[in-house]
C-alpha cells in the first residue's frame, strides 16, 4: 500500500466531504493507495457526525486525523489553524513517509508546498476552483481595503507558486483548464479534469419507493395534481435566489399548481421571507431539511430541478455537486451557464440554459417545460454516466496518481 497524505482545510462530516471526498478514497484504497486524512471540522458536525464517519473511515481501511476547524476571533483563529495544519502535516510526514500528499484546495496547498520545499514530498493541487478570486468576487475581500488587497496579492503569488510547484494539478472544468493554460502557462500535460462526480448507485430514480413518497407527499401537503420545481442545497453566497423566485412566478402564469420545493439546510424562516419580498405566495413555497441518504426521495418528487449560479471569473473553474446527483435522478434541470455546467445540459439534452435572467427569456423557457417531458429519466441519467460517474472520477484521479510518480 502507498502511503499518501490527504490535506483538507474541509470536514469530512460535512457534506461534501461525505459526497466529494471520502467516496473517492474509498475507490483509491481499493487501487493500492493507504490514506491518511487530515481534515479541520466543525464542531458541531463532529460531535454529532464524528462516531459516524470515523466508523466508516476505519471500515475502508483510512486514517483520519481530525482537528477542530477554529472560528474566533475571525482572522487569528485562521491563523492559528494555519499553524496547526502545518505542524500537523510536518508531524505526520516524519511517522508515515508518505508519497505525496493530496492537498485540497488553496489552504492545504500552503502546507503541501511547504512539506515540498523541506523534504521534497510531491503534492498534488486538486484546486477546486480559483479561491483568491472568489473571495473578491464573493465580495468577501474588498480591494479598497488595504488588508484584503495585501491578503490578494499574497495569495495570488502564492498561486502562481502553486502552480508551479505541483506535480500535477486538478480542475473541476474544462474551462478552468482552459484558463489554466491561457492565462497562467500550466502545460496541458500537467492538468486532469475531474468534475464533483456522483455516487450514480446512491442517486438513482429506479430505487425510490413509490409507497414512501407516496407518504413524503402527504406530509409535505403535495396533491397529486401538482408540480413541483425543486432546488437542492445550501443557499446564499453564489446562489441567486431572488432570479429563482422570479422564474418561479414566471411559471405560476402557466402552471398555477407549481410548488417551489427547497432541500436545504437553510433556515425556512429566511427562505419564506425571500419568497414574500420577491412576491410569491408562501403557501407555494416548501422548506425541507434532508440528510444524504434522504435527498434522493426528495429530489424524486421533482418535475424540474433548478439553480442559478452568479457568473464571474472565478466560476470558470466551478463544477456544482447538485448538478451530478440531479441528473442521476433523471430529472431535468435549468440553470444559467456557469463553468462546463451548460455544455453539459445543451450537449445532453438534460435541460434548459437561460442565458440572461430577464422576463422575456424565463417566458421563453417556460414554454418549452413540457417539451422536456419527451426527455426520458433514463437518458438524463445515462448523461450523467457520461459526466459525472464516480467510478470514471476515481479512475481519472488514479490516473494522476501515477504522473506524480513518473
Amino acid at each position: 500500500m502507498k502511503p499518501v497524505l490527504y490535506l483538507s482545510y474541509d470536514g469530512m462530516t460535512d457534506p461534501l466531504g461525505q459526497s466529494q471526498v471520502i467516496p473517492y478514497l474509498q475507490g483509491l484504497t481499493r487501487k493500492g493507495y493507504q490514506f491518511t486524512i487530515l481534515s479541520f471540522e466543525k464542531k458541531e458536525r463532529f460531535d454529532k457526525d464524528g462516531s459516524y464517519i470515523r466508523s466508516l473511515l476505519q471500515e475502508a481501511g483510512i486514517k483520519w486525523e481530525p482537528q477542530i476547524f477554529s472560528r474566533n476571533p475571525p482572522i487569528l483563529a485562521k491563523l492559528y489553524d494555519l499553524w496547526k495544519m502545518h505542524r500537523v502535516v510536518f508531524q505526520l510526514q516524519k511517522k508515515e513517509h508518505f508519497e505525496f500528499i493530496h492537498c485540497r484546495s488553496y489552504i492545504a496547498a500552503d502546507a503541501g508546498l511547504k512539506l515540498f520545499k523541506k523534504y521534497k514530498t510531491p503534492f498534488l493541487f486538486d484546486m477546486r476552483g480559483f479561491w483568491v478570486d472568489e473571495r473578491v468576487d464573493n465580495g468577501q475581500w474588498n480591494l479598497k481595503n488595504p488588508l484584503h488587497r495585501f491578503f490578494y496579492k499574497t495569495y495570488k503569488k502564492k498561486e502562481k507558486e502553486y502552480f508551479d510547484k505541483a506535480s500535477h494539478i486538478i480542475s473541476l472544468t474544462w474551462r478552468g483548464a482552459k484558463e489554466l493554460e491561457t492565462g497562467y502557462s500550466v502545460p496541458a500535460d500537467k492538468i486532469t479534469v475531474i468534475p464533483c462526480c456522483v455516487d450514480l448507485d446512491h442517486f438513482d430514480y429506479q430505487k425510490i419507493n413509490q409507497e414512501k413518497i407516496a407518504g413524503i407527499k402527504e406530509l409535505l401537503k403535495i396533491k397529486s395534481t401538482d408540480k413541483v420545481i425543486s432546488y437542492l442545497g445550501s443557499l446564499g453566497g453564489w446562489y441567486l435566489l431572488k432570479e429563482m423566485f422570479d422564474f418561479f412566478l414566471e411559471m405560476k402564469t402557466v402552471y398555477p399548481e407549481i410548488k417551489f420545493l427547497f432541500i436545504t439546510q437553510n433556515s425556512p424562516a429566511s427562505v419564506l421571507e425571500a419568497a414574500i419580498q420577491c412576491g410569491a405566495d408562501a403557501n407555494d413555497i416548501i422548506i425541507q431539511p434532508a440528510s444524504r441518504a434522504q435527498v434522493p426521495a426528495y429530489l424524486s418528487l421533482s418535475d424540474w430541478s433548478i439553480f442559478f449560479i452568479k457568473n464571474a471569473y472565478s466560476k470558470k473553474a466551478s463544477s456544482p455537486t447538485k448538478q451530478g446527483e440531479i441528473m442521476a435522478m433523471g430529472i431535468p434541470i435549468i440553470c444559467n451557464d456557469v463553468g462546463d455546467t451548460g455544455k453539459i445540459i445543451e450537449s445532453s439534452q438534460a435541460g434548459i440554459v437561460a442565458h440572461t435572467f430577464t422576463k422575456q427569456e424565463f417566458k421563453n423557457i417556460v414554454v418549452q417545460l413540457d417539451s422536456l417531458k419527451q426527455v426520458s429519466k433514463s437518458h438524463i441519467r445515462e448523461s450523467a454516466f457520461q459526466f459525472f460517474d464516480l467510478h470514471k472520477g476515481v479512475e481519472s484521479y488514479l490516473s494522476a496518481y501515477k504522473k506524480i510518480k513518473e
